[in-house]
């Protein structure tokens, strides 16, 4: 059986969004196990004993442990192809989607951690207030790049990869829900708005949020 160790308001939540949408099609059995940041779990020996990094999610499979969004994600999009979860046959487009949800992970998350994350880059008090004061601005940015860049305004097109639901609009959801404590209203973006909203219509969304 899969484990995914999970932080509601995480970005592990896209992992749990692939493991409930896999579960429309086979019979995937797996267990979502809760990582309290509030009381200091990722710090626990026990934790550090299934992810040294301290951070989630991550997925405990027959193999072995896996860390790190993208990688969890391709993994259940490959293990799983009956669920349709990336264009595993299309050298070019996995590729492009690898391509999007690496930006979302090492440029989009990382503007977003600099609100509570700071210290991860500087100590002194100024340069952690410069930085926290800074994420409205930079996450506008960058969610303005993927309004313009990677969503379509056409109904017959309305994933980030065109047609076909991906691990990568998952991943786009659970980021895209930081906006609001970010001080982002997601309104102004209207292709980004309209897939939140079809996102959250999606069964297997809502029964990730409900776990």
């Amino acid at each position: 059986m899969l484990s995914l160790f999970h932080t509601p308001g995480a970005c592990s939540l896209a992992s749990c969004i692939a493991l409930e949408e896999i579960r429309e099609t086979t019979d995937v059995e797996y267990e979502v196990k809760t990582v309290s940041f509030a009381k200091g779990d990722q710090h626990k020996p026990e934790y550090l004993t299934i992810n040294p990094k301290g951070r989630v999610p991550a997925l405990s499979t027959e193999s072995g442990i896996l860390t790190e969004t993208p990688a969890i994600l391709l993994y259940l999009a490959q293990r799983y192809p009956a669920a349709n979860l990336a264009p595993l046959d299309d050298i070019f487009g996995l590729a492009q989607l690898q391509s999007f949800n690496s930006f979302l992970c090492s440029t989009v998350h990382v503007a977003h951690a600099h609100k509570f994350r700071g210290s991860r880059w500087a100590n002194e008090q100024s340069s952690l207030d410069d930085m926290k004061a800074k994420v409205t601005e930079n996450m506008t940015a960058l969610f303005t790049q993927i309004e313009e860049t990677y969503l379509k305004d056409s109904e017959s097109e309305p994933w980030v990869m065109g047609a076909n639901y991906t691990i990568g609009d998952a991943y786009l959801y659970t980021i895209a829900c930081w906006l609001a404590g970010d001080g982002v209203d997601i309104a102004i973006f209207p292709r980004l708005n309209a897939h939140f909203n079809r996102m959250e219509n999606r069964p297997a969304v809502q029964r990730a949020i409900a776990k």
